[in-house]
């Protein structure tokens, strides 16, 4: 037996016997890889759930005011004015306006008319002249006012009107105020108004025998007699 085994290792057999011990070695190795178990395939990390996001809260928006604008200068043409002379023309004539408030004087008859055109004749004196005024007849001691706002420009005691009160007025007119009683209730100077109380009827006149207890009232403008009643109805 001995000698047969030796006679297989050498020569040709040792190379089978070789080869058979590769390919079993190499069949065992093939079912042992086959024996290992597959790989376990990595789970997923699984990925932490964030937390949901909150909605953003909307910023509230700031309020720009607008800068006030600045008004525009507004240029105003400069006009020139024409340097010939304005020419006045004198021959128109310049008429006074009556004093805004005017009133009676007296409430009564009208006895002796106003005439500066024509002669009149005058019983007490006997003669024909102009009368510059009205009487208006009246109880003596009846209250005399002013016609008009003025100042008093003279208190005097005429021969021939008696007393008598005269006072300036607005636009360049004059009113006289005669027969009065002896004592006025103004003097020169005083600053009196429409209506105010200067006096009362008298008997100081020199024709105070022939018409009675009067008052004689006279309006003069620019040193012109007026007729009283016109001025008393402007």
């Amino acid at each position: 037996m001995k000698d047969r085994f030796k006679g297989a290792l050498s020569g040709a057999g040792f190379y089978v016997t070789l080869s058979i011990c590769l390919l079993a070695a190499a069949a065992g190795g093939y079912f042992l890889l086959l024996d290992e178990p597959a790989p376990r395939e990595e789970e997923p990390a699984q990925e932490s759930a964030a937390p949901a996001a909150l909605p953003a809260q909307p910023q509230p928006e700031e309020e720009i005011t607008p800068e006030p604008e600045e008004p525009e200068e507004v240029q105003t043409p400069v006009v020139a004015m024409p340097e010939e002379p304005v020419t006045v023309d004198d021959t128109v004539p310049v008429v006074a306006e009556a004093p805004h408030l005017v009133v009676s004087p007296l409430q009564g008859e009208v006895v002796s008319a106003f005439s500066v055109d024509q002669l009149t004749y005058n019983e007490t004196l006997d003669d024909w002249r102009t009368h510059d005024g009205i009487d208006i007849a009246a109880q003596a001691g009846t209250h005399v006012l002013s016609a008009s706002a003025g100042t008093v420009l003279a208190v005097e005691d005429d021969p021939l009107m008696g007393t008598t009160v005269v006072i300036e007025h607005a636009g360049g007119y004059q009113t006289t105020y005669a027969n009065l009683q002896a004592q006025p209730t103004v003097a020169k100077g005083d600053t009196v108004s429409a209506g105010q109380i200067i006096g009362s009827v008298g008997t100081t006149a020199a024709a105070e025998s022939a018409s009675g207890p009067h008052l004689h009232f006279a309006v003069t403008c620019d040193g012109d007699a007026v007729d009283p009643q016109t001025f008393l109805d402007s």
